[in-house]
C-alpha cells in the first residue's frame, strides 16, 4: 500500500517515465497525425498517459474466465495509440512497397527501409479498402510497424496487452469501457448480436473515452503477448510495463473480441489467442509467414512509445518470424 501511495503521488506531478531510453519532449505529448510521406494516407496517434491500474477481471465479473486473473496492479509509461485498426488501404502500401521513401531524419530512428522483409500477397485476399486489415499474422502486423518505423523515423510496435487493456478501459472500471451495462454496446460495437455476421468499416461506432474506436468488437486486435491459459500466475504483486514474448508460435494474445463475439468475449479483460487451424487451408509448405486462412476476425493498431527503447533493443519488441510447416 505505502508503495502504491507514493507511485500515486509521483503521478499527481507529473508524468512518470521508466526504464532508459530517449524521451520525448513534455510538450510534444499530444495528438497527431502520422502523415505517410507520398502517399495520401494518415494514421491519427492519441496519447496515453501512464499510470497504474488494475489488469484482469475479478472474480464475479459476469462472463469471466480463468484466464483473465489474478486481478494485479500495473504501471505503464505514457504511449500514443492509434485511434482506429489499420485499414487495408494503408497495409496495402506495406504490401505493395510502391510508396517507400527515407524517414528523412524528421523521427528519432534512422532505419534502412530496404531492409524490412516484404510481405508476400495472399493466398485469398478477404481485405477491402476501408475496412480493418484482416487475416494478417501477428509477424505481418509487426513487420508492418518496422516498415512504418523505417519511412517516418517514429519508433512504432504492436502494444502489449496491458497496454492495450489499459488504452480499452480508458480510465473505467468497469466491465467495459462505457460503464457495467450491456445494453450500451450497440452504440460502442460490432458483435454477434447486431453485426450480420460481417465485418464492419472502421469508426462507424461510438470511440471509447480515449478517443479510440472499436476496441470493443469488430475485429479482435493482436498484441505483442504470448498467451497462457493460467492467466497472470507470475504477476501477483505490482509489476511495471510488463509483457511476455513467446517462443513457440502459438498460442499469441489477441484481444477486444470480434464481430463474431457475443458482449461477454468483448470485455475489456478478456482474452482470445491464436490457433493452428487459422492457416488450416493455406497449401504452401511452409505455410505463409504473412497469412492466415481463417481468422478474419482479426486485425491490429499500434502503438509508439513516448519513451523509446535504447537502440539495442528496438528490434525487442518486434516479433521474430517461425516458420510454419
Amino acid at each position: 500500500m505505502t508503495v502504491v501511495l507514493r507511485l500515486l503521488t509521483i503521478l499527481s506531478i507529473g508524468s512518470i517515465v521508466l526504464g532508459q531510453g530517449n524521451v520525448v519532449s513534455e510538450k510534444s505529448f499530444t495528438a497527431y497525425d502520422e502523415v505517410l510521406t507520398s502517399t495520401d494516407r494518415l494514421i491519427t496517434m492519441v496519447p496515453v498517459a501512464g499510470g497504474l491500474f488494475n489488469m484482469g477481471s475479478p472474480k464475479d465479473e459476469i462472463g469471466r474466465r480463468k484466464d483473465e486473473g489474478p486481478v494485479h496492479t500495473v504501471l505503464l509509461a505514457d504511449f500514443w495509440i492509434s485511434t482506429m485498426e489499420i485499414p487495408w488501404d494503408l497495409y496495402e502500401l506495406f504490401v505493395y512497397r510502391n510508396a517507400d521513401t527515407p524517414a528523412e531524419n524528421r523521427g528519432e530512428v534512422t532505419l534502412d527501409i530496404d531492409g524490412v522483409s516484404s510481405a508476400t500477397m495472399p493466398y485469398v485476399n478477404y481485405n477491402k479498402p476501408g475496412y480493418p486489415a484482416i487475416n494478417i499474422t501477428q509477424y505481418a502486423a509487426s513487420q508492418f510497424c518496422k516498415w512504418l518505423t523505417a519511412k517516418t523515423g517514429h519508433y512504432y510496435r504492436l502494444p502489449t496487452e496491458a497496454e492495450w487493456e489499459y488504452a480499452c478501459r480508458a480510465y473505467s472500471i468497469h466491465t467495459f469501457s462505457f460503464g457495467p451495462a450491456r445494453k450500451s454496446i450497440d452504440s460502442y460495437a460490432w458483435y454477434k448480436g447486431n453485426s450480420d455476421g460481417k465485418l464492419h468499416k472502421g469508426g462507424m461506432k461510438e470511440p471509447n473515452a480515449l478517443g479510440l474506436y472499436d476496441m470493443h468488437g469488430n475485429v479482435a486486435e493482436w498484441v505483442i503477448d504470448r498467451y497462457d491459459r493460467n492467466g497472470y500466475p507470475y504477476y501477483v504483486d505490482m509489476v511495471a510495463n510488463p509483457f511476455q514474448l513467446g517462443e513457440e508460435l502459438y498460442p499469441r494474445v489477441v484481444r477486444g473480441g470480434s464481430y463474431k463475439d457475443k458482449p461477454a468475449r468483448l470485455r475489456s479483460a478478456a482474452r482470445g489467442y491464436s490457433k493452428r487451424s487459422w492457416k488450416k487451408r493455406d497449401p504452401q509448405s511452409p505455410k505463409s509467414l504473412w497469412w492466415h486462412t481463417d481468422a478474419i476476425h482479426i486485425g491490429f493498431r499500434i502503438v509508439r512509445p513516448r519513451t523509446m527503447p535504447n537502440q539495442s533493443e528496438l528490434t525487442k519488441y518486434w516479433i521474430e518470424p517461425i516458420k510454419e510447416y
